[in-house]
């Protein structure tokens, strides 16, 4: 989804494509951070 994104913003210079692209880039980080936080749990359970 971000390759394609990156092109139509490549293509258009469209400062919206730009910041749909950083919005996704810090979902896609927050996700993968929560996915981290669950998989360090399982190893040490915090209670």
């Amino acid at each position: 989804m971000l390759d394609f994104t990156w092109r139509i913003f490549q293509e258009t210079g469209n400062i919206d494509t730009y910041l749909l692209i950083k919005e996704l880039e810090k979902t896609h980080l927050e996700s993968s951070l929560s996915d981290d936080v669950d998989l360090l749990e399982v190893d040490f359970p915090l209670s």
